[in-house]
């Protein structure tokens, strides 16, 4: 018998677009873990389980604990995610990965994986495992580094599960991609990773535009119901620097609206699970509302 995968309702809204307004919250670079905790900790609030990924889990600043998603994501209360997938490459992050797991108290019927070798390979492991199932809300994070990430393995994600898809936050560095393009002497690697071979195109785009040909690929080539890019901002080079975007892909008409209240409050503390409750409950007024 399937879980159901929302235990309490929410407004159905099968397939209407959401449209947001105008983002006044900037995410700095280091504030991106915290964006991606609080939003699973919305999600997970109303699933009370779900399925964890992340092909590149290392920490990406030694001395920024609270800026390590992995960390993060694996110590937040309620601990109702199931199953973890942590893959990394380097050797230092997959010790760091280990000593994280090891520090981790024992919950019940939970699955914490270490893998160590490149997420392409390591993809097809974490698919096969009898963890990625049907009714189980799944969520992989992909926050490579430039071209780590191959498109054959966001397809292979993307159909990971015949019903709901394997739900992506990927990261693309929209700010600097024209310049990694050109400094990149091996045009194979960028062919891989915008697995195609118009990739040239996207070095005469602006951020916005590179982002938005992502969603749309998202949404075309992967069948993704939704796809909706949020930017996150160089604390360095000032006011209004774009870095990132966030390209979050979902089939669940619920998940945008989730994701956009979790980039409002990224930056302030986690609601304890009341404030989470009432918040939740805000939500449903808003989607009520506007649905």
């Amino acid at each position: 018998m399937q879980t159901e995968l929302f235990p309490f309702e929410l407004p159905t809204m099968v397939r209407r677009v959401p449209h947001f307004g105008a983002i006044r919250t900037q995410i700095w670079s280091e504030q991106k873990a915290k964006l991606i905790a609080r939003y699973l900790k919305l999600f997970v609030f109303i699933t009370h389980h779900g399925t964890y990924i992340d092909g590149f889990a290392g920490p990406q600043y030694a001395d920024r604990e609270d800026a390590w998603t992995a960390k993060l994501v694996l110590e937040s209360e309620p601990r109702w995610l199931r199953s973890f997938f942590l893959c990394d490459k380097g050797q230092p992050q997959i010790a760091a990965l280990n000593k994280l797991v090891t520090a981790q108290p024992v919950v019940k019927k939970r699955l914490i994986q270490v893998l160590a070798g490149d997420f392409n390979t390591c993809v097809t492991q974490v698919l096969s495992s009898g963890h990625v199932e049907e009714g189980i809300a799944t969520f992989c994070l992909l926050d490579q580094h430039t071209f780590e990430c191959e498109w054959k393995t966001v397809e292979a994600l993307a159909k990971g599960k015949k019903e709901d898809k394997v739900e992506l936050m990927y990261f693309v560095p929209t700010g600097w991609i024209g310049r990694a393009m050109a400094a990149q002497k091996d045009t194979s690697v960028i062919e891989r990773w915008w697995g195609r071979s118009d990739w040239l195109s996207l070095r005469g785009m602006q951020k916005h535009e590179r982002a938005a040909a992502f969603c749309e690929r998202f949404k075309k080539d992967l069948g993704y119901a939704y796809a909706h890019a949020w930017p996150i901002f160089d604390r360095e080079r000032g006011v209004g620097r774009i870095m990132y975007h966030l390209i979050h892909a979902s089939d669940h008409p619920e998940a945008p609206y989730l994701m956009a209240r979790a980039y409002r409050t990224a930056t302030k503390a986690l609601p304890p699970e009341k404030q989470l409750e009432m918040e939740l409950a805000e939500l449903q007024r808003e989607l009520r509302t506007t649905g």
